[in-house]
C-alpha cells in the first residue's frame, strides 16, 4: 500500500512538471516593431495667375464670348453682334444696370413677371428686366429678337454680315441713337469680333467684301422699297445690285445701305 501511494506521489510531481513546461513553451515573443511610419509628402498646390487683361473690354469679351457664341449656334444671331451690343449697353460689364441687375442689353420689363430695376433712361426711372445671372440677360435678349415680328427681317440677312445686322437692329426699332450702328461695327472690327462668327460656322463662312466703285453713291431702303424699285430709279440692272452688294437674293431690310454704281 505505501509503494501505491509512493509511486501516485511521483506521477503526480512528474506530470505537474511537464505541464509547466507545455506552458511556458507556449508563450508568445512579442518583438517591438521598427518598421518607420513613411507620411506621404504632400505636393504643394499650383495657383494658376490671374489673367491680365488690355482693357475691360478684352475682358468683357473673353468673359461672354462662349455665351455669344453659344447663342449664335441655337439662334443664329451673329456672336459679334451680341458681344458688340453687350459692351456697348452694359459698358462692358460696369453698367449700372449690369453690375446691380446682370441686364447686359437693356430690356424693359415689357410684361416682364420677374425681378425688376428701376433705372433713368429716355425717361425717369423706367423698368428693367434683373437676372440671377449674366447669361439669363444673353438667353433673354435672344428670345427677345427672334419673338418679336420686327426684327424678322435680320434674319433673313446671312450671319456674316455684322454690318447689315448692325444697321437692322436699329430701323427696327432697337435703339434710338442714329450713330448705333457704327458704334457697333465699330467696336467689332475694333476687336475683331467677326472671328468668333468664323468659329461657330466653320467652312460655312464666307467673309462679305466691302464693294470698290468709283462714284460711292449709297442708297438708304425706305418701307416698300424693292430691288427692282431701286434697280429701275438708279436705271440699274438686279443683278448688278445683288453682286454690289452681295446679296445672295432679293431680300433688303428697311435702314440698310444699298451701294448704287
Amino acid at each position: 500500500m505505501k509503494r501505491l501511494l509512493l509511486l501516485f506521489c511521483l506521477m503526480s510531481v512528474v506530470f505537474s512538471c511537464r505541464s509547466k513546461k507545455v506552458a511556458v513553451s507556449k508563450k508568445t515573443i512579442i518583438k517591438p516593431n521598427t518598421e518607420q511610419i513613411v507620411k506621404p509628402v504632400e505636393k504643394p498646390v499650383v495657383t494658376a495667375p490671374p489673367k491680365v487683361y488690355a482693357d475691360k473690354i478684352d475682358k468683357y469679351i473673353d468673359t461672354y464670348k462662349d455665351i455669344a457664341q453659344s447663342e449664335m449656334q441655337l439662334y443664329h444671331i451673329p456672336a459679334s453682334i451680341t458681344l458688340a451690343q453687350g459692351i456697348l449697353e452694359s459698358g462692358s460689364g460696369y453698367g449700372r444696370l449690369a453690375m446691380k441687375a446682370n441686364n447686359h442689353f437693356g430690356i424693359k420689363c415689357h410684361g416682364w413677371t420677374g425681378q425688376k430695376i428701376y433705372h433713368d433712361d429716355d425717361e425717369k426711372q423706367e423698368c428693367f428686366r434683373k437676372y440671377k445671372d449674366a447669361k439669363y440677360s444673353f438667353r433673354d435678349r435672344s428670345l427677345f429678337l427672334t419673338g418679336r415680328k420686327r426684327y424678322a427681317k435680320l434674319f433673313e440677312l446671312r450671319k456674316e454680315d455684322y454690318k447689315g445686322w448692325a444697321k437692322g437692329l436699329r430701323a427696327a426699332g432697337y435703339a434710338t441713337d442714329r450713330k448705333y450702328p457704327q458704334k457697333l461695327i465699330s467696336i467689332i472690327e475694333r476687336y475683331n469680333l467677326y472671328e468668333y462668327d468664323k468659329e461657330v460656322m466653320g467652312a460655312n463662312y464666307v467673309k462679305i467684301e466691302t464693294p470698290k466703285i468709283n462714284s460711292g453713291k449709297t442708297y438708304r431702303v425706305i418701307k416698300g422699297d424693292t430691288l427692282y424699285s431701286i434697280s429701275r430709279k438708279y436705271n440699274i440692272s438686279v443683278e448688278q445690285l445683288q453682286n454690289i452688294n452681295g446679296l445672295k437674293d432679293n431680300t433688303i431690310s428697311i435702314g440698310q445701305e444699298l451701294v448704287i454704281r
